[in-house]
Parts: structure tokens; C-alpha cells; sequence
């Protein structure tokens, strides 16, 4: 029996596989696309070729596009899937998620391994990694590179709120002639500091913040992080599965309550 765990998010489509030891057995990333449908149709021809069959297999959906997956068995909101999946990756079962998406940042706070509260970000896309990838190609730069110079860079802020302006603002910052590094850092601290006006109405002081997401990898973003909500932020390069590894972990508790145990 496996357990299968999909998150077809707004940019990225990630897919956790356990086995019944809810041993992590397949993971999988590829960009979501156009279509939902077909990026799940794509996400069942994989697990086909790695010898998972689905006729053996519990199988939960989530995220942007979870209505898009015909043959999950269920369907969670990514809320609880990221919240779950931080619990297993990071084995803290108190403390706060900091997911930033492609679309949009959820801040989840967790209490004895189950969501208590939590706010998002989903009107604008300043602050989400849609942000930084509009940023980036505005640089000429992808955004790992753009990460990498903000680390070396200081002295220029952006003012704007809305992602239409912001870029305006790069833009006449690049025909002002101002370094490269100063505006990739003033990217990334406009990122930070919506993300830490979201989790300032969370944040009790209790347990670790977790960071999960497609930015959870970059130390730059990570340190800057933890050093405006002046606590230590924990990230694994697993943490971008965090919703897909929620999922399969439910699909674990729904087969098993199916299966009477």
C-alpha cells in the first residue's frame, strides 16, 4: 500500500509518495503549467513508471489545483497539508510555518502538531515568490541569482506595495545606473518585510519558525528572515514538498481509518 500526497500549487506541482512505514519513497517537482488537469495527468504517468499503482495506493490532493487530480481520493485545503508536513520534516509539533508560494505567503501556527490559527497573504502577489521571479526577470537574473547579489548589497528600499509599481521602481532604479546588488537587496527585503508583517500577527515567542516553500532553500532570504522576527529560522530541502508530504501523511491516516486500524 502507498500513500500519495499531490500539491498542484499555482507555479509548481509537487508529489510525495510513502509507503506504510510513512517512509518518504518518491518525490517529484515539475512547474504546474497551464492546466491543472494535465499537470496531474503528467503527476499519475510518473508514478506509473516508478511501479506505483494507484489501484494499491491512497491518494490526497491539495493546493491551487486539488479539484484538478480525478483520481485523488480526497481533498485538503493546503493549510492543513503544510502544517502536517512541516510536523514530520522538522519533528516540531509547536511553533509557526512561514510558507512563501508562488502566488501566494500562508503564516500557520501550530499547537501540539495541529493548526491553530493562521492568515494569508492571497490578494496581492508582493511578498510571494511571483514577486521575486517579476523582479528577477526584470534584472535579467533568475531568482537564485537575484537571492545571491542581495546578500552583498544595502542602501535602496522599495517603497511600493503593489507588484505593477515595484517593478516601475526596479526599472528606474536600473536606468539610474544603481548597482545591481543594492536593488536585488532592496527585492528581497520588500519580500521579508511583508512576510514579517503577516507572521507579527501570529507569533507568540513559542517553538521554532519553519520555512517551507520554493524559497525555503535560500540562505539569504532565510537569515534576513529570522533576523527581523529576531528568532532562528529552520528550512530543509525538503520543505518545498512540505504540502505534498502533508498530504500523503493524511492519505496514511484516511487508509488506515478505511482499513479499520
Amino acid at each position: 500500500m502507498y500513500f500519495t500526497g499531490i500539491d498542484i500549487g499555482s507555479t509548481c506541482a509537487k508529489l510525495a509518495v510513502m509507503d506504510e512505514e510513512k517512509r518518504l519513497i518518491l518525490k517529484h517537482v515539475q512547474p504546474t503549467g497551464w492546466s491543472s488537469v494535465d499537470t496531474a495527468a503528467s503527476i499519475y504517468d510518473r508514478m506509473k513508471s516508478r511501479g506505483i499503482d494507484l489501484e494499491e495506493s491512497v491518494c490526497v490532493a491539495t493546493g491551487y489545483g486539488r479539484i484538478s487530480v480525478p483520481y485523488a481520493d480526497k481533498t485538503v485545503t493546503e493549510i492543513t497539508c503544510h502544517g502536517k508536513g512541516a510536523v514530520w520534516i522538522h519533528d516540531c509539533k509547536t511553533g509557526m510555518v512561514i510558507d512563501i508560494g508562488g502566488q501566494d505567503t500562508k503564516v500557520i501556527r501550530l499547537e501540539n502538531g495541529q493548526v491553530k490559527d493562521f492568515v494569508m497573504n492571497d490578494k496581492c502577489s508582493a511578498g510571494t515568490g511571483r514577486f521575486l521571479e517579476v523582479m528577477a526577470n526584470s534584472m535579467a537574473l533568475s531568482p537564485d541569482q537575484l537571492c545571491a547579489l542581495a546578500a552583498s548589497g544595502g542602501g535602496v528600499t522599495i517603497s511600493s506595495m503593489c507588484t505593477v509599481f515595484a517593478e516601475s521602481e526596479v526599472i528606474s532604479l536600473i536606468g539610474r545606473g544603481e548597482k545591481r546588488e543594492n536593488i536585488a537587496y532592496a527585492v528581497a527585503e520588500s519580500i521579508v518585510n511583508k512576510v514579517v508583517s503577516l507572521a507579527s500577527r501570529l507569533s507568540t515567542g513559542e517553538g521554532p519558525v519553519c520555512l517551507t516553500g520554493g524559497l525555503c532553500e535560500c540562505d539569504y532570504i532565510r537569515k534576513i528572515l529570522g533576523e527581523k522576527l529576531r528568532c532562528g529560522v529552520i528550512a530543509s530541502p525538503e520543505g518545498r514538498y512540505a504540502g505534498a508530504i502533508g498530504a500523503a501523511l493524511t492519505a496514511a491516516e484516511y487508509g488506515m481509518r478505511k482499513r479499520g486500524k
